[in-house]
């Protein structure tokens, strides 16, 4: 309870109340990040849809002149003309900034721009499938990296999403109404003090009253007594 755990006094009520200040500002900002955060969650979950989608298909196509080019080839040739690869890819990895977040950032480049290196074969042995098959795997490979990296993002905003979620429920529910209750107690003990202070004080003058009362009272009687002494 409030009443154990603090101090009564007016420098407790005005540190209570700093921090209660703090934590609406904080509790209001965390809620605006984290409706920053939804809205950039719902982009790149539409982002994700639509690059799945796309490598989907693009896979499906490949994986369909891939199963022609295998019927028309015998699998030692199929074997044979993919052994070694003559084009290679670089990744670079880099890290953007999404409200705070660090989500990565995938680019590449391939050892030569020329489109044909990345057949690694002759034409003359091969079917017209598997360059079909190899030209939509390579048309596909930007789009799978960007739908990694976009996968990445929607994990690690998620994440945050959470966090920035609890924090804002400790704030809401936890500590706002902590101090509110702590606040509220300090002002009703130093009420119930201003009053049985006040109330002290005029028990004191109804005192201090009484007691000039009495000594006029005195005066007087002696005053009286020493009027009619000199009268007699």
């Amino acid at each position: 309870m409030a009443s154990t755990t603090i101090n009564p006094t007016r420098m407790e009520l005005t540190r209570l109340k700093g921090r209660l200040k703090t934590a609406t500002r904080g509790h209001k900002l965390l809620k605006d990040k984290r409706d920053e955060l939804m809205r950039q969650f719902l982009i790149l979950l539409r982002k994700n849809k639509e690059l799945r989608q796309k490598v989907e298909l693009g896979l499906e196509q490949a994986n369909a002149a891939f199963t022609v080019a295998s019927a028309v080839m015998s699998p030692e040739m199929l074997e044979s003309s993919l052994l070694y690869p003559k084009q290679s890819v670089e990744l670079d990895v880099k890290t953007g900034n999404i409200m705070s977040v660090a989500v990565p950032q995938y680019t590449f480049k391939t050892q030569n721009t020329d489109p044909s290196e990345i057949y690694p074969y002759g034409f003359a042995q091969t079917s017209g499938e598997l360059d079909d098959a190899l030209s939509s795997l390579s048309g596909v490979f930007s789009d799978m990296l960007e739908l990694a990296q976009v996968e990445k993002s929607v994990q690690l905003m998620a994440q945050e999403i959470e966090r920035t979620r609890r924090r804002v429920n400790a704030l809401e529910h936890v500590m706002i109404p902590d101090y509110q209750e702590k606040i509220r107690y300090i002002s009703m003990k130093l009420e119930e003090n201003e009053r049985g202070a006040t109330s002290r004080l005029m028990k004191v003058k109804d005192m201090m009253l009484a007691e000039e009362r009495a000594k006029y009272e005195a005066r007087r009687a002696e005053q009286e007594t020493a009027r009619r002494g000199t009268t007699a």
